[in-house]
């Protein structure tokens, strides 16, 4: 019997998910159970039936996610499980911030089946895998270390009340689609802003927007 391995493949595009599930299970020679969610809110579903996950291999640009700021919540909930950052921006300066947010590797999307097969086998043996050619494009500045810690506190129901807000929905719309009631979801934008050091929505909205890939220095 060889090892056993949960991975959970986070991509909202399902033609990716399935071709990276055909790499994986082809090339491991480990026996892979993998497991897809297509929008930060799935994954989080995932995270909450179960915490033991070998490795979670995140694309950056999923619903919900706004940039990096699903990459720190993860690791600021779950900082048992290892995630591997999957994307088709990989410029040096997204690459460095994956690293300085915490995650364990980078796979570009544009690497080979060989080249995907080996970063996610080091990863799962203990390592990271990070791209040859990432220059180091700085450290994080002093907002966004401390914007990161604010964001990691939040807990995932106040992480998905604060993305919908920063996509304009109003109180009663957010309850509507979490069915949850409007005093429930106003408690949540007290704690949220409480949290961000926010007052208004915009606040909120734009300290969330800074955690975009846009603000790497495109």
């Amino acid at each position: 019997m060889g090892l056993t391995y949960d991975i959970l493949i986070a991509d909202d595009h399902p033609l990716f998910r399935s071709a990276l599930k055909q790499a994986l299970s082809s090339g491991l020679g480990a026996d892979l159970r993998l497991t897809e969610a297509g929008s930060i809110a799935e994954l989080q579903n995932c995270l909450d039936q179960r915490g033991d996950w070998d490795l979670v291999l995140l694309d950056l640009n999923m619903p919900g996610a706004y940039g990096f700021s699903g990459l720190v919540l993860l690791r600021g909930q779950y900082p048992q499980i290892p995630v591997v950052v999957i994307s088709a921006q990989e410029e040096a300066a997204v690459v460095t911030r994956a690293r300085d947010f915490g995650a364990s590797g980078f796979i570009p999307k544009s690497s080979t089946l060989e080249g995907i097969q080996a970063a996610v086998t080091e990863v799962l043996e203990g390592g990271v895998c990070w791209p040859a050619q990432s220059e180091d494009s700085g450290p994080l500045s002093d907002q966004e270390q401390a914007l990161s810690a604010q964001l990691a506190s939040l807990t995932p129901q106040q992480f998905r009340v604060l993305t919908m807000v920063c996509d304009g929905l109003l109180n009663k719309q957010i309850a509507y689609e979490l069915n949850v009631s409007e005093a429930t979801v106003k408690a949540h934008v007290t704690a949220i802003f409480r949290k961000l050091g926010v007052r208004t929505r915009t606040q909120a909205a734009l300290a969330l927007q800074h955690m975009e890939l846009t603000q790497t220095g495109h």
